[in-house]
């Protein structure tokens, strides 16, 4: 199956790196080229090394020409920016060359609907516009003749509704009638698209140009986008008196389009997990060796201070637990650091040894504090245990620090099984009777960063809780923030099993 979607991605990526129109990928406020197909490079003329380059930088001819305007306009509303025959003038070989494009500027979100970037797609339409405005100037009637198997061309009188055709016309609009009319062309657009048509002429400047993409319904049922550019012909006394234009099946264009921003999604997500994984393994690093390596150093002292052999022994034994529950992690951080972009694999976990292990690690500072837990007995779910470890550490641990001054803390863990979606899950509580979380702020606690309380009076980075909820997320699960009058409550919802062999 891997191989498969391989194979696919390969062949989506030749795909767009040989599509024969334009296709670029700009990030951040400085529109840093992220991807570009050979035909972008050509059409840009910068040379082929123009990947991590400012598209400002690259092309300073066109500064005040409102390009750069419009490009961050659409990264800052999420408007999508399109442009039919615009004239750009650019610099190839040092010499200013005149060339006139359709394209477009489509915002690119992430999971979480914000706008990173834009997607620059266009064809060329240079050739055409010199066609047209020559035979204007010539025969003050323009007429495109375009041998072209993908375009086809068309002529409308408009004052018997009689058409003309050539090219690839028949082709494209699924027509074999003789006798083509304005009323059977219009028949073929897609009903929910009539609107399109009607707006574009309703719209249609001075000049008489008029342009749109629509779809169309085949005879077979299948649809079919298109592209359409059409002008007014008037005669001498200015009454209108012919439409000309160019149709284009731009189905692949539109079909390229979609799976290069499926594409460049599914990237931006494996590139946010990967952060997710940096923060996550720098954690665990700073952390949970931490813990095994206090006991070690505060037991070791016990030792050099104790001369009784008994109580020598007792704390030798809790060195040597520690030194072992450091060495599982040593282990389980070097599985975490070699872990392949697949994912973590999912193992069957039991979240009693789980919990047990995270009231090792913490025993110094549950006997420091008097705590006392009372705890249910919790079922075995599939998951990655270094992950889960991490999330039920950071509960019980903020449990242990936000406690109250007067009053040894108490944490309460349980479960009950929830089925939901077809699916069964267990919703793991922890309860504890420290100082509690103000309802208003039960979600503004899961943000990175995020802190209720100054750095003088509890330690700590501001990233458990966040992290604690992307753990849970990745195992398709839940967590929340549940209101209580007295201390803190979280709910913890995860599949009894995962799907597929990675999370």
């Amino acid at each position: 199956m891997e191989t498969n979607l391989q194979n696919i991605e390969f062949q989506l990526k030749n795909v767009v790196e040989n599509a024969p129109f334009p296709i670029g990928v700009y990030t951040g406020r400085e529109m840093t080229v992220v991807l570009a197909n050979k035909a972008m490079i050509k059409t840009m003329g910068k040379g082929n090394n123009i990947i991590g380059r400012s598209y400002f930088d690259l092309l300073p001819e066109l500064k005040g020409h409102g390009i750069f305007e419009n490009l961050l306009q659409v990264l800052d509303t999420g408007i999508p920016y399109k442009i039919n025959n615009s004239r750009v003038d650019l610099v190839i070989d040092g010499i200013l060359t005149t060339h006139y494009f359709n394209y477009a500027f489509t915002p690119l979100h992430d999971s979480a609907g914000n706008v990173y970037g834009v997607m620059n797609t266009g064809a060329e339409v240079t050739d055409l516009n010199i066609s047209r405005q020559q035979t204007l100037e010539a025969e003050e009637k323009l007429k495109l003749a375009i041998q072209s198997a993908e375009l086809g061309t068309y002529e409308i009188n408009l004052l018997n509704d009689k058409v003309e055709i050539s090219g690839n016309f028949r082709n494209i609009w699924d027509i074999e009638d003789n006798n083509i009319t304005k009323e059977l062309i219009v028949s073929r657009l897609h009903p929910d698209d009539l609107h399109i048509r009607e707006t574009a002429l309703k719209n249609m400047g001075p000049d008489g140009k008029v342009s749109y993409e629509a779809r169309i319904v085949h005879k077979n049922n299948t649809i079919h986008w298109l592209r359409i550019n059409g002008t007014i012909i008037k005669n001498n006394t200015g009454d209108p008196v012919s439409l000309i234009g160019i149709t284009q099946d731009i189905t692949l264009q539109k079909e390229s389009e979609e799976q290069l921003s499926q594409l460049v999604k599914e990237r931006t997500v494996a590139l946010q997990r990967s952060n997710d994984d940096l923060l996550q393994f720098s954690h665990i690093v700073s952390h949970d060796l931490k813990e095994p390596l206090r006991k070690i150093i505060f037991f070791s002292k016990m030792l050099t201070d104790s001369p009784e052999k008994k109580t020598q022994n007792i704390y030798l034994e809790r060195i040597t637990t520690a030194g072992h529950r450091m060495e599982t992690l040593i282990d389980g951080i070097l599985t975490y650091s070699s872990t392949n972009s697949a994912g973590f694999p999912i193992e069957s976990i039991d979240l009693n040894a789980i919990m047990l292990g995270i009231k090792k690690d913490l025993e110094l500072l549950i006997e420091e504090k008097k705590a006392i837990f009372v705890e249910q007995s919790l079922p075995t779910v599939e998951g990655s245990a270094i992950l889960l470890q991490r999330l039920f550490y950071n509960l019980v641990s903020n449990a242990l620090k936000f406690s109250k001054a007067d009053e040894p803390p108490r944490v309460t863990v349980s479960s009950l099984p929830v089925f939901k979606e077809r699916k069964s899950f267990i919703r793991i509580i922890i309860e504890d009777n420290g100082i509690g979380i103000n309802p208003l702020h039960a979600e503004r606690i899961f943000n990175a960063f995020e802190r209720l309380h100054g750095k003088d009076r509890y330690e700590g980075t501001g990233l458990g809780l966040a992290m604690c909820r992307k753990i849970a997320e990745r195992h398709n699960g839940t967590i929340e923030s549940l209101s209580r009058e007295d201390g803190s409550e979280f709910a913890v919802e995860l599949p009894i099993k995962q799907e597929g062999g990675f999370l």
